[in-house]
Formats: C-alpha cells, sequence, structure tokens
C-alpha cells in the first residue's frame, strides 16, 4: 500500500443526524400480548421517563388505542404534561416529594400514590376543590418507595378517616416486588403474602379500593397470582421482557450515519489511548454518536452496528460524541446509515447493547441523549 493511500484525506458528508425512530405499531401489538396475559386484569400503561424514551405522549396514546385504560408515571410533573398534550385518561403519578404540586394534580384529576402519613397530609392540604384519588402505596419487600408494613394500619386508619370526611378518595392499593423478573424467586411469594395482608388490614379499617395492583411486566407475563383488579406494564410496552419468557417486540430503533470513510494501514491506532489498533489494512468509519448521546462506554471492545447488512465492530473507546467502526474492505460511502441497535435485518438489539454493557435494557432504551432526532412510524 502506498502512503498517498493511507494518508488520503476522508470525505465529510452530513446528509442525515443520528435518529431514535419509535415503532408505534410494536408499541400496540405489545400491548395486546400483555392484556392477553392478564385478561381478568385492566392494563395501566406506564409511560414515566418520556416513555422510557419512546415519546410519552405517543405511547400513551396508542397503548390507550390498543386496550389500556389507564397511564402510569413517577412525577407530577409527568402527569401534567400528558394533561397539557390532551390526554384525558386516568393517569396514577407515584412518586413525589412531599411538597410536589398536588393542587395542580388534583385541579388536573392526577391520581395519586401514598406512601406516607406526611404524603397524606399533602395531598389532603392541596386537594381544596375536591376529594383528591388515592392509590396507598405499601413495600412489599424492596425498602424503597411505600410505606412499612410497621407504618401501614396507621396510614389506612388515616386514610379511611379522611375518606369519611370528603377529602380524599382512596381507589387504589398497590406494590411492586423485588425480583419478579425471576419468577421462581421465594421473595415473590414474600411480596405476594405482604401485599394480601396489606389489602386485608385496609379492608378492616373501612376503606374498599377499587383497585389493586402488584404486578408490572414480569409479574403480568408470569404470575396471574399477582394480577389483581389490575397490571401496570412499562417495559414490556417497549419490547422487554426483564423474565425473558415471552416474545415482544422491540420498539425502538437508533441510526446513524456514516460521517466519514478512511483507510488506513496495518498497525493504525485508533481513538484515545490507542486502544485498538488496526491488525491489518481496512477501512473505518466514523459515527457521530458517542456516550454523551447514551452510547455505553463501558460496551467498547464488544458492540456492534449494522453496515450494509452486516455486522460491524465498533474499535477502540468510545468518545463523548463519536464512535469508530471497522468496516473491513468494504469500501462503504460516507452518508451511508447505520444501525446502532433495533433487531430488523440482523442489526443489534438494545438487550444485547445491554449485555455488552453490563447493564439492562432499560437503561440503553432511556439513556438515549437529547442531540439525537426523534421520530415516529
Amino acid at each position: 500500500m502506498s502512503a498517498a493511500l493511507a494518508m488520503a484525506p476522508a470525505p465529510t458528508v452530513t446528509t442525515t443526524k443520528p435518529t431514535l425512530s419509535t415503532d408505534l405499531a410494536a408499541v400496540a401489538a405489545n400491548t395486546r400480548t400483555l392484556m392477553a396475559h392478564a385478561p381478568t386484569a385492566v392494563l395501566m400503561a406506564v409511560v414515566k421517563a418520556d416513555g422510557f424514551g419512546h415519546g410519552a405522549a405517543d405511547v400513551a396514546r396508542t397503548a390507550l388505542a390498543a386496550g389500556a385504560t389507564r397511564l402510569g408515571v413517577t412525577s407530577v410533573d409527568e402527569a401534567l404534561a400528558l394533561r397539557a398534550a390532551g390526554i384525558g385518561a386516568p393517569i396514577l403519578s407515584w412518586l413525589n416529594p412531599v411538597d410536589a404540586d398536588f393542587a395542580a394534580a388534583a385541579h388536573q384529576h392526577v391520581d395519586l400514590a401514598v406512601p406516607s402519613r406526611a404524603h397524606l397530609d399533602a395531598v389532603i392540604a392541596a386537594a381544596s376543590g375536591g376529594p383528591a384519588r388515592v392509590h396507598l402505596h405499601l413495600d412489599v419487600g424492596l425498602a424503597r418507595d411505600g410505606a412499612p408494613p410497621a407504618e401501614w394500619a396507621q396510614l389506612c386508619r388515616a386514610a379511611r378517616l379522611a375518606e369519611q370526611r370528603g377529602l380524599i378518595r382512596v381507589d387504589g392499593v398497590m406494590g411492586h416486588l423485588a425480583c419478579a423478573d425471576v419468577p421462581g424467586d421465594p421473595s415473590n411469594a414474600t411480596g405476594r403474602t405482604r401485599f394480601a395482608w396489606g389489602v386485608e388490614v385496609a379492608r378492616a379499617t373501612g376503606l374498599r379500593p377499587v383497585h389493586r395492583h402488584l404486578a408490572a411486566t414480569a409479574a403480568t407475563l408470569t404470575d396471574p397470582r399477582t394480577h389483581h383488579t389490575l397490571v401496570r406494564a412499562g417495559a414490556g410496552l417497549y419490547g422487554i421482557d426483564p423474565s425473558g419468557t415471552v416474545r415482544l417486540r422491540p420498539a425502538l430503533t437508533l441510526t446513524a450515519p456514516l460521517v466519514t470513510v478512511r483507510r488506513v494501514r496495518a498497525g493504525t491506532p485508533v481513538g484515545y489511548g490507542h486502544a485498538w489498533t488496526a491488525p491489518a489494512a481496512t477501512h473505518l468509519g466514523l459515527l457521530p454518536l458517542g456516550y454523551a448521546d447514551g452510547l455505553p462506554r463501558a460496551a467498547a471492545g464488544r458492540a456492534e452496528v449494522l453496515v450494509r447488512g452486516r455486522r460491524r465492530r465498533v474499535v477502540g473507546r468510545f468518545s463523548m460524541d463519536q464512535i469508530v467502526v471497522d468496516l473491513g474492505d468494504d469500501a462503504v460511502e460516507p452518508g451511508e446509515v447505520a444501525t446502532v441497535f433495533g433487531g430488523a435485518d440482523g442489526a443489534p438489539t438494545a438487550a444485547e447493547w445491554a449485555r455488552w454493557a453490563g447493564t439492562i435494557e432499560h437503561e440503553i432504551v432511556t439513556g438515549i441523549g437529547p442531540r439525537v432526532t426523534r421520530r415516529t412510524r
């Protein structure tokens, strides 16, 4: 190989931008699959974290059209954004500080999870326009959100008194399992037992909640004993089954154009720290995505992308804004599009990226940054 060939300047083309595409038909299909696994319960579509990075309002409308009847989010702000988008379905917000804007939530008819007496008092104080609708939240084994069992009876009694005074309406009792992604884990039985106890305590105080909900996606797909009257599906809507038992459709595809393509000689070091050196002459392509856009740096040395129908290895360290792809002998043109993940036509999946990075799919799909263009199809 001549020196002129090895050192030829790389042409630059910027015909497209990195793009994250949401397949709403996949969301609809996954919604129907989840409903089929819990036919006696209503489905709450969880669209927190901007619909797991898929677009909360679009996913909400799609899931509701496919048969879901309720929506779930973490914060009041997320709920109010859905209301501002014109979505009128029941919404439950379940993770808020005591000083959250409960008045705005009550005004917009947003249901609120209540994990403590302090939260209950704050909701009562804010709901001046009529009784606020609440779901009492019991910790069934996570030691995270939800009232500790030692405080549950007191919370139920206080809620019943407030209900009798017309200040709130207890519409539900909820919990969340710690190990539902491992169906045989003994902590699931403990969680089911604790939840059943919590419902009985609530009933003993005179509460009659319409809804009882314990199951998220994994339990919805694997354990009918957790379905009760309502199931909350988040990850499953987007094609993620934490239990690995049901085939769902991935709903997200990340693509990016090759900004430059260059041919390099054997022995050429690539990227920061020269962590990879070309073992033979090859073509290198540059993609304008990096860890600032949500590509996990821990996947370096293992990750692949799809270019021209073939898997290509990502080489060298991930940079903040760019990664380098080994294209081999193919003289791929700048501007051609690589599929980073999506699963179609042999492309890597979000699950593979999670495995390469030692994490879970949820982190991959929710981590794509704001510089990436969003589209729905």
